[in-house]
């Protein structure tokens, strides 16, 4: 019964009105305020600020500035195999494999289309039909930071309007097309193994989207855009492997997609593993 009202509610619930009200209250300066949300955070999710770079939970801005805390150099060491793929995200695997007939395994009876994650470009979603794909789950005592797996070359990005539902495993069970449904930023590379993408998709609560290279994506008007980074009259845009890419002010999802052929999931790796950021996500097949 509590199942079926919680989804319920994630229908009926005001998705973007809820997300940016909590988005306010999380950028509130108020001492008062902002320290007891923190110190109850803290307590709630059993958050280990002894890897914060800023230890001290009063020393922050406001909540989203703890939420988004960079962590102490060495916290987070690098798989040092030069052919490894690395983990974007601290979190848990919440399914990775093979993108099957344009479509990505979701949960048990439900998988969601490859073409509409991308936003709905044929062109943009072929190079990765028959590949690879990871989606990593963050919780919210996670380090909220999203990692380059692979070095990359900016090609394109790409702000997909849609809703805001809760992406946990109920309902990954029980809402269809999950996480081409919510909203999203599809951001797409060139690697050495190829095209390479790494979509960062909200859920509910989720203020904002952010990359290292635009700032703030989510827009205020829900409009679906793409970003051309391709063309030879900008500089060039290179993320090395395993530097900050983006980041979640409230966090979800990170959906890690390859083309077919590339790359070897880690045979360790399974449904709920817990990840770190900078391990050994996959190995790059030799071409």
């Amino acid at each position: 019964m509590k199942q079926r009202l919680f989804i319920f509610m994630q229908y009926v619930l005001p998705h973007h009105t809820l997300s940016r009200l909590i988005g306010r209250l999380a950028e509130c300066e108020a001492p008062w305020f902002k320290n007891r949300l923190i110190a109850w955070f803290i307590k709630r999710y059993q958050v280990d600020m002894s890897e914060a770079l800023q230890e001290d939970p009063s020393a922050y801005q406001h909540f989203n500035d703890f939420f988004t805390r960079a962590l102490k150099e060495g916290m987070r060491p690098f798989d040092s195999d030069p052919k490894a793929v690395l983990c974007p995200a601290d979190g848990a695997i919440s399914q990775l494999g093979k993108i099957e007939h344009g479509r990505i395994f979701q949960a048990k009876g439900h998988s969601f289309s490859l073409l509409e994650l991308l936003g709905g470009d044929a062109e943009r979603a072929a190079p990765f039909m028959g590949g690879s794909f990871s989606t990593v789950y963050l919780s919210p005592k996670d380090y909220h930071r999203v990692h380059m797996p692979l070095t990359g070359i900016l090609r394109e990005m790409v702000y997909i309007p849609g809703r805001l539902f809760s992406v946990n495993q109920t309902t990954a069970e029980n809402v269809p097309e999950l996480f081409a449904r919510n909203e999203r930023v599809a951001c797409i590379f060139d690697t050495e193994q190829g095209p390479m993408a790494v979509v960062l998709v909200g859920a509910m609560v989720v203020a904002s989207i952010e990359t290292v290279w635009a700032g703030l994506i989510t827009p205020p008007l829900r409009q679906l855009r793409s970003y051309d980074y391709s063309q030879a009259a900008r500089q060039p845009i290179t993320l090395e492997k395993g530097a900050e890419m983006g980041r979640f002010k409230l966090g979800s999802t990170a959906i890690v997609l390859f083309g077919q052929d590339h790359v070897t999931w880690d045979a360790h790796l399974k449904q709920a593993s817990t990840v770190k950021v900078g391990q050994r996500l996959a190995v790059e097949i030799q071409r």
